[in-house]
């Protein structure tokens, strides 16, 4: 797994030392990335540092939330059913904090607007595409990132 924290480099520009800041684990580092926009409810995949699929997405609707920051994805499930919400299914999920995961949905028509208990809802067939390329580079090479 990447650190997310930052850490500071010296660097000596005309005898003045200047302080940068860097981050391991800067988006740079990742083979993909799924960069969530809860303003726009949409995602932005981003392979090998090229934005590859821009897709309509539903996360938490009011009284419910999809928190925002920076994970790897931590495990990946083709057939998961939901053990919270009526055993909803829950296909292509990738895991990425606790319980919350990117994952197909059927409730396609609520796509591009709030919806979900807090999880990234796709289109099944988008959500199977990034679950095959999520396997393909690994774990540890696939950033989940969620923004206002």
């Amino acid at each position: 797994m990447k650190y997310l924290g930052i850490k500071l480099a010296i660097a000596c520009f005309g005898g003045m030392a200047v302080f940068v800041s860097a981050m391991p684990g800067s988006a740079q580092a990742y083979e993909v990335i799924a960069k969530v926009n809860l303003s726009s409810q949409t995602m932005t995949v981003i392979k090998n540092g090229v934005a590859r699929y821009r897709w309509n997405v539903s996360t938490a609707r009011r009284g419910k939330v999809t928190p925002t920051g920076r994970w790897t994805a931590k495990w990946l499930a083709r057939h998961h059913r939901s053990s919270r919400y009526n055993n909803a299914p829950m296909p292509y999920s990738i895991f990425y904090n606790g319980n919350f995961a990117i994952h197909g949905t059927d409730q396609i028509s609520k796509l591009g607007r709030p919806a979900s208990s807090g999880c990234i809802r796709l289109h099944p067939k988008n959500a199977a595409v990034l679950f095959q390329i999520t396997k393909q580079a690994g774990l540890d090479n696939m950033l989940v990132e969620v923004v206002r």
